[in-house]
């Protein structure tokens, strides 16, 4: 991924908690007959220390896993994303001097795959990976309110997969290279335009001038 230093994230803790919130990710690999690329929900460990170790799963009849073991895979995350117009920038209406862009958190994280079929490896995997979701409801389902035998059976028509990083690089293109008018005026239009996805985008603007200011 191609990533200018000014959008470039290092920090381990905040591209743990984004690849966590984002919760899902595109699983690239290089089969016979070329790239496959597989979208799952992921389940992340921070351990071992620094990078950690994300666990997934596919559909037993996925091509995927017929080629996965010992192969490295791409996980690509896609954060909150959305377009700028140049209306926003005052410099826009001092000289005329700007073009739009489209701003965007991106995760690339690489790693060497295993995989598992154990049952109560898997059991644990699809337990974590359900109770990080259903946390926020007021009843959480648990796997275990379903029939044992249904479980199993569902189980058996998947794999689980390891992959434990050896590289990540986070792209956070969120105005940096803009003066703070510039930037202001993003954020400003950002939040006029009164959507869940817009307010994130503006929070993520500031947030990345408050670290690099």
């Amino acid at each position: 991924m191609y990533v200018p230093s000014a959008f470039r994230e290092n920090r381990i803790d905040a591209l743990h908690e984004m690849m966590s919130h984002i919760g899902a990710a595109v699983v690239v690999g290089q089969g016979s007959d070329g790239l496959v690329g597989t979208h799952v929900p992921i389940e992340l460990d921070q351990q071992p220390a620094p990078l950690g170790t994300i666990r997934c799963h596919f559909a037993r009849a996925n091509q995927h896993t017929t080629f996965v073991p010992g192969r490295e895979l791409l996980l690509i995350f896609q954060g909150p994303q959305g377009y700028v117009t140049p209306s926003w920038y005052p410099s826009k209406h001092k000289t005329g001097k700007a073009v739009p862009t489209w701003n965007y958190v991106a995760i690339h994280a690489y790693g060497i795959a295993t995989t598992f079929e154990n049952g109560e490896r898997l059991l644990a995997h699809l337990s974590a990976l359900t109770d990080r979701q259903e946390r926020s409801y007021r009843v959480p389902w648990k796997v275990a309110d379903a029939p044992k035998s249904y479980i199993d059976a569902m189980c058996h028509a998947i794999i689980g997969i390891e992959i434990k990083l050896t590289r990540v690089e986070g792209k956070w293109k969120l105005s940096q290279n803009k003066p703070d008018s510039d930037r202001i005026g993003v954020i400003n239009g950002l939040r006029s335009l009164g959507d869940e996805t817009s307010e994130r985008m503006a929070e993520l603007i500031e947030a990345a001038h408050s670290t690099t200011a």
